[in-house]
């Protein structure tokens, strides 16, 4: 019990959740920002290769 008293009063704890869900925020922002710009990388590709096949 002393322990989980101790642990809500450490303000450590916090600050490294909050560092964490940021973390976690920067990641899926980069994923989101990455897959879009994979499949406009993605259509550009689909494109040069149709004009060279003509």
């Amino acid at each position: 019990m002393k322990f989980i008293k101790k642990f809500v009063r450490d303000t450590k704890a916090a600050t490294a959740i909050e560092y964490g869900l940021i973390a976690a925020l920067i990641a899926v922002a980069g994923i989101t920002a990455m897959t879009a710009v994979g499949e406009s990388v993605s259509g550009t590709f689909k494109e040069v290769k149709d004009g060279l096949d003509k």
